[in-house]
């Protein structure tokens, strides 16, 4: 995501959404823009199904605020998991929504990339193998 804001970033304007538990985000951000923070939706080492319903209904709720408020036209996401709620709303309000595929993944679907893929406007992946995966997506080659 840094990459792709230096290369727009004197043509559009940005916003930031980070996990709220995401300490290292927010000082890779290079032009300003509002930054907002949302419950991760979904936390590995959290065992707690209980937990997991309250953080998911929290994050959505947030991201509906986000979304709503928000100025902008549309959302680009690199693959985390709060995506999935923003994307959600943001397909409901009719803005664009971009998805990449993290560079990670060669061969194998992420579980964000799973859902992203049927609310994403454009959907790109890194690595040619995973066209046969996504079929509809985008090759756009190693982006970071």
């Amino acid at each position: 995501m840094v990459r792709i804001t230096e290369m727009l970033h004197h043509i559009y304007d940005f916003e930031y959404v980070i996990n709220d538990d995401d300490d290292k985000s927010a000082e890779k951000i290079n032009y300003v823009g509002d930054i907002h923070v949302i419950a991760r939706p979904r936390r590995v080492y959290d065992k707690s199904i209980i937990r997991s319903i309250y953080l998911t209904i929290q994050s959505i709720c947030q991201a509906f605020g986000i979304i709503r408020k928000s100025k902008s036209v549309g959302i680009i996401s690199a693959g985390p998991g709060l995506a999935v709620p923003l994307f959600i709303w943001a397909s409901l309000l009719k803005k664009r929504r971009i998805f990449i595929e993290s560079w990670s993944r060669v061969d194998t679907k992420s579980a964000t990339g799973r859902i992203c893929y049927y609310l994403s406007d454009v959907f790109i992946v890194q690595w040619p193998e995973l066209i046969k995966k996504y079929p509809k997506a985008i090759y756009a080659g190693r982006l970071g």
